[in-house]
């Protein structure tokens, strides 16, 4: 209403009449682009408040992971340490057979074979037996 008596009254001045329009323009333009604005952080609020929820399950999947890892870990680390303890005792039982032997060889006479005991403490690198190879083919991939 306040609009048409403006027009009205600037009847015959007709440049306020268009700067009324203008200034009516720019207000809901700038209204307009104040909603959208709004809108672009509500929808960037959202998306990032989405990504914190996937990227917490991500974190808990790996945490799973890890745990179920370090499980497997002291299990392997436990029989290792249970392995050692046998190839010591093993090896401790190898060299009291070997000074037998060289008694047996000392009173007897008789040269017998006595093999030298590996280490494999002081070597693990260096294997008392050799590993075959693996075979590996193409096909083994495609599945």
């Amino acid at each position: 209403m306040e609009s048409i008596q403006r027009r009205a009254s600037s009847g015959s001045d007709g440049s306020a009449g268009t700067v009324d329009e203008r200034k009516r323009k720019r207000m809901l333009s700038n209204r307009e682009s104040a909603r959208r604005s709004r809108m672009r952080k509500q929808k960037q609020l959202e998306d990032l408040t989405g990504e914190v929820s996937r990227l917490q399950i991500a974190i808990s999947q790996i945490q799973q992971s890890i745990d179920a890892k370090e499980q497997a870990y002291m299990q392997v680390e436990s029989a290792n340490n249970v392995m050692r303890a046998q190839a010591m005792e093993l090896t401790d039982r190898l060299r009291s057979l070997n000074s037998v032997l060289q008694i047996v060889e000392d009173v007897s006479g008789l040269a017998v074979d006595i093999p030298e005991i590996p280490d494999p403490l002081l070597k693990p690198w260096q294997l008392a037996y050799p590993i075959p190879p693996i075979a590996a083919s193409a096909d083994m991939y495609l599945n």
